[in-house]
C-alpha cells in the first residue's frame, strides 16, 4: 500500500487543537517538585573527603596469597598464575601492565 508523506497527519485525540499558553501551563505543572527532603537529613548520608574515620572499625578478612597466586612486579596486584605475561628474573609481570 502506498503511502503519501507530505500529506497532513490526522490524530484521533485532541491534543493537536491545544493552544500554546495550556502547554506552558502544563509544562510549569508537571516540572513541581512533590518531593520534600530534609537537607540535614540528606546531609548526613553524604561522607566528605579526608573526614576522620579513626573510630571505624574494617571488616574485611584478608586473605595471604595462595600457591597459585603471584603479585606481579609493576601494579603489585595478586593475580592467578594464568595472569603471568613474562618473567624477567625474580620479577613477573601481569598481561595487564605487559599490554
Amino acid at each position: 500500500m502506498a503511502t503519501d508523506y507530505d500529506a497532513p497527519r490526522k490524530n484521533d485525540d485532541d491534543s493537536g487543537e491545544d493552544s500554546i499558553e495550556e502547554l506552558k501551563g502544563r509544562r510549569n505543572e508537571a516540572s513541581t517538585p512533590s518531593v520534600d527532603e530534609d537537607e540535614a537529613e540528606a546531609a548526613d548520608s553524604y561522607e566528605l573527603p579526608g573526614a576522620d574515620l579513626s573510630d571505624e572499625q574494617l571488616s574485611v578478612r584478608v586473605l595471604p596469597r595462595q600457591s597459585d597466586e603471584f603479585t606481579c612486579a609493576s601494579c603489585f596486584l595478586v593475580k592467578h598464575r594464568s595472569q603471568i605475561d613474562h618473567v624477567e628474573g625474580k620479577l613477573v609481570y601481569c598481561k595487564e601492565c605487559s599490554a
